[in-house]
């Protein structure tokens, strides 16, 4: 089983701990206490027939005091999932402050998606998915935002599914010899011993 750490970052009461409670326990609770520090959550994801990877969740604390946590974590990780409140404008102002830390201390090619929180509360919202779209542009994240509710569940496995397969292309290759899939900087197939073509993972 190929494992693979990724981080949360977002403002306070974002919504971090309630997707990730969503993701791994599919729970929800409407109070949910602030993380104080870090917290840790392991999560198989099946990403299709052949595949299979255990995702190593890490979150932390929104509040300035636990930011200075947040970047010896980020070493490591193969991707950062970047949350904003879409009923809170200054959440989406603050992801350029932790797009920041990301691009300092992750590896050079770390995944970015910005996720957008509580689109079951769209009557409150301030945050318009064209902001949103600008944003993700403007700090390299992968493609658009993707919104989700932790409270219903809508697009919570989406989000993880798709920072799942981006992690796999950007490390996995595949053999054309044996149908295998293998870790992308070998120059030989480490099953078959067929040399490497760099042909992509089929999604």
């Amino acid at each position: 089983m190929l494992k693979y750490k990724i981080v949360l970052a977002g403002s306070k009461d974002v919504g971090k701990s309630s997707l990730i409670a969503r993701f791994c326990d599919n729970v929800f609770h409407e109070k949910t206490m602030s993380t104080i520090g870090v917290a840790f959550k392991r999560k198989k994801v099946k990403v299709n027939d052949n595949i299979s990877i255990e995702l190593h969740i890490w979150d932390f604390g929104g509040e300035e005091k636990y930011r200075t946590l947040f970047p010896s974590y980020c070493n490591g990780a193969s991707a950062a999932l970047i949350l904003y409140d879409i009923t809170d404008k200054e959440s989406l102002n603050d992801v350029k402050n932790w797009v920041k830390i990301i691009d300092k201390n992750a590896i050079e090619k770390v995944i970015k998606i910005l996720i957008g929180t509580k689109i079951d509360l769209e009557d409150q919202r301030v945050i318009s998915v064209e902001e949103a779209k600008k944003a993700s542009q403007k700090f390299d994240c992968l493609g658009d935002p993707l919104e989700t509710s932790s409270k219903t569940g809508e697009n919570v496995e989406k989000a993880f599914l798709k920072v799942s397969k981006e992690i796999i292309k950007q490390n996995l290759q595949y053999c054309k010899n044996c149908q295998e899939f293998y870790i992308k900087n070998l120059k030989f197939c480490n099953y078959c011993g067929a040399k490497s073509e760099l042909e992509p993972v089929p999604l």
